[in-house]
């Protein structure tokens, strides 16, 4: 299935260069391009594109858009894609609603993951820059605490291969089960634990397991087709 892309950055050279390139493959299609943070808005309410890779030093507020979109469409997956490398930034990204953070120093091979990866509605952060980021979520977590909630038998599977790093696709093949049903145990999982995104489920699933909260089950729920 073919990922509609957009591409939203105030450097034209760059932005032409990322859309011709991610144009002549088979797996995406760049359907838009923008320069603003308005841009960001406007395509997404508008064109409505699978994953779209934003800049943050565009004119505009690139955070205030960032979290317009997501707070308004699931439909839509964000990406930044920057030369900054401040934790705070990419922290306030996420905390935005941002699925992915990568630098401008990365591959071609590397942002075309990022993108496959957060098109599955996982998150992705530059290798070199993930644990300084992770350290950083995981202090501002803290300062929160993790409610007390049940879980499904399912649930908790997915949890624990979360703990073990697998990806969607991974937890798909081992429980048998959809990536689409994936999706929906994270979305409840995300709702239940009272967090934003798959880092910080991630997380509070550290933090429950630490203190042996983890094991509470509840009923299990049939697994929507």
């Amino acid at each position: 299935m073919t990922t509609t892309v957009a591409f939203i950055d105030d450097h034209p050279i760059l932005l032409a260069g990322l859309a011709r390139l991610f144009s002549s493959g088979s797996d995406m299609n760049v359907i838009a391009i923008g320069k603003t943070a308005d841009d960001i808005v406007e395509i997404a309410q508008t064109v409505r594109p699978r994953v779209m890779v934003v800049d943050l030093g565009m004119p505009g507020n690139a955070l205030e858009a960032i979290a317009k979109v997501t707070s308004r469409s699931s439909e839509t997956k964000i990406l930044v894609f920057t030369a900054s490398e401040c934790i705070d930034t990419a922290v306030a990204t996420l905390e935005a609603g941002a699925l992915g953070f990568v630098l401008k120093g990365s591959s071609l091979e590397d942002l075309r993951d990022a993108i496959e990866r957060v098109n599955a509605g996982e998150t992705y952060i530059t290798p070199s820059f993930a644990t300084k980021v992770v350290a950083a979520l995981r202090k501002e977590h803290t300062k929160r605490s993790v409610p007390r909630v049940t879980f499904s038998k399912r649930e908790e599977d997915v949890l624990r291969l979360l703990l073990r790093g697998k990806t969607n696709r991974q937890i798909a093949l081992e429980l048998l089960i959809s990536e689409k049903t994936v999706k929906h145990h994270m979305t409840v999982l995300i709702q239940k634990l009272n967090v934003r995104n798959r880092v910080e489920v991630l997380l509070a699933a550290q933090e429950l397991a630490s203190n042996g909260t983890l094991v509470e089950t509840a009923r299990p729920t049939k697994d929507p087709n």
